[in-house]
């Protein structure tokens, strides 16, 4: 993975960047956005070899997709959350800058990076936390030790975005959390996409409205946490 994330950042040196050096080109939002895209390609590549060639049955089956009916319910819960854990952050200390609200300085980025919140983030997120490692940890575990551990990697990797605060981190575990229920009680892991979709699509939703499509980016601060 960080190799990935370095080629693609010396790639986009010598091609778009000649004259800046790398640490400079590795924190430009686009190239972070662009490794991120690459990454999730790759990993998810892997995933499906490594699933159909262990259990020798069609991708989606194995990792229990299940379209489940009422999606729309799933994306209100998703959105409903969002809500929920945004008043919960007014009582913890919450970083007031972090590196993922450098993302949004630019509109352009900021759309981009929206548009992969609310589909190849949560897609390629849930497929590895809730379609891969929950059924593994929750055979050995039990369900409540599946939820809580596949919940707890989902929101340490998070925590370098956000400035290793553990409020955050708290927050998007929680996050997790409820995921992994909507996982174990539907046995649908589309359910817990749409969950995750619902929550950063709200975020999202929110920010542009509160920043009037990203121009005034001073007030996005608040809400991306």
């Amino acid at each position: 993975m960080l190799a990935l994330q370095f080629g693609t950042a010396v790639l986009a040196q010598q091609v778009w960047y000649p004259k800046h050096s790398l640490e400079y080109v590795i924190q430009k939002p686009l190239v972070l956005i662009a490794s991120q895209l690459v990454l999730y390609f790759v990993v998810g590549g892997c995933m499906i070899i490594f699933l159909e060639g262990k259990y020798h049955v069609p991708f989606w089956r194995s990792i229990h997709w299940n379209w489940p009916s009422g999606f729309g319910l799933f994306l209100l819960l998703g959105a409903a959350t969002m809500m929920g854990l945004g008043m919960l952050e007014a009582f913890l200390p919450v970083p007031k800058d972090t590196p993922f609200e450098h993302l949004f300085d630019n509109p352009l980025d900021a759309y981009l990076l929206s548009i992969i919140a609310v589909t190849f983030a949560p897609l390629l997120e849930e497929v590895f936390f809730r379609g891969l490692l929950y059924p593994v940890l929750a055979r050995r575990m039990g369900i409540a030790g599946g939820v809580f551990f596949s919940a707890l990697p989902f929101g340490l990797i998070h925590l370098q975005q956000y400035g290793w605060a553990w409020s955050a981190g708290l927050v998007i575990f929680l996050v997790g959390v409820v995921c992994g229920i909507v996982r174990a009680r539907t046995n649908s892991l589309a359910a817990s996409v749409l969950v995750h979709t619902g929550y950063n699509g709200t975020q999202m939703l929110i920010s542009i409205v509160v920043t009037h499509g990203f121009r005034h980016m001073d007030k996005v601060g608040a809400l991306l946490h």
